[in-house]
């Protein structure tokens, strides 16, 4: 069970995960997505066999704690919106799609289903956001204090949440109830992967000057002698 606070909402919304996909490859620009693959190819990543890409994986490795548990040291995160569905609307978080660097060489979808997923405490709606949708950004940070710049850019480099929405009912079903879907992420800053153990993302909403926040600290399981 899932409880999210919604802006201009006085009570909280909870939700019981029945679903959680990570859709991959989403840039509303295929010369971007291009860019990314060759980027992910650098580090011995193979392309997909489809874009989007969408990996469903164990809907309790969704988290919306502050503190999460890897295996490896190779692990690290990456800023994407986030869709929540529940009683039937559309919701809007921000979360981090933390992957396995290494395992992700030999499988993708393994390499996202070992590591925690975690997500914003608080949400938008859906209807309340999309006519400045595209006036958003993503940002994310490594690293303690006031971190390292990781990621900055547009929602415009992405497919709209309605576009992705049709993509996984055209997948999956209708039935997208108790649904969390991962919607892509920007290229990094740098080109290359950081694996610090604090990693914060943003969805910015400067129109109405507010933001939503995913902020958390990876601990790495020690090994037994």
């Amino acid at each position: 069970m899932l409880q999210f606070s919604v802006a201009g909402s006085d009570a909280p919304l909870t939700v019981h995960p029945r679903r959680l996909l990570i859709a991959g490859y989403t840039g509303r620009d295929q010369a971007a997505v291009a860019q990314h693959i060759a980027e992910l190819r650098e580090h011995g990543i193979p392309a997909p066999e489809r874009t989007p890409a969408l990996y469903a994986l164990a809907p309790d490795r969704v988290s919306l704690e502050r503190e999460v548990v890897v295996v490896g040291d190779k692990t690290s995160g990456e800023a994407e919106f986030v869709l929540v569905y529940s009683g039937a609307e559309l919701y809007v978080g921000v979360g981090s799609d933390h992957t396995d660097r290494g395992l992700e060489r030999l499988s993708v979808s393994r390499s996202k289903q070992v590591c925690p997923k975690p997500l914003s405490s608080a949400l938008w709606r859906w209807t309340e956001i999309r006519e400045g949708w595209d006036n958003c950004q993503l940002r994310s940070w490594i690293g303690d204090g006031s971190g390292a710049p990781y990621q900055q850019g547009s929602v415009t480099e992405l497919m709209t949440p309605e576009a992705v929405l049709a993509m996984v009912r055209e997948r999956v079903g209708d039935d997208l109830e108790g649904s969390v879907i991962y919607c892509g992420t920007l290229p990094l800053i740098s080109g290359e992967f950081r694996f610090d153990r604090h990693f914060e993302g943003a969805l910015v909403d400067p129109a109405r000057g507010r933001e939503l926040r995913c902020a958390y600290t990876a601990t790495i399981v020690d090994d037994v002698d």
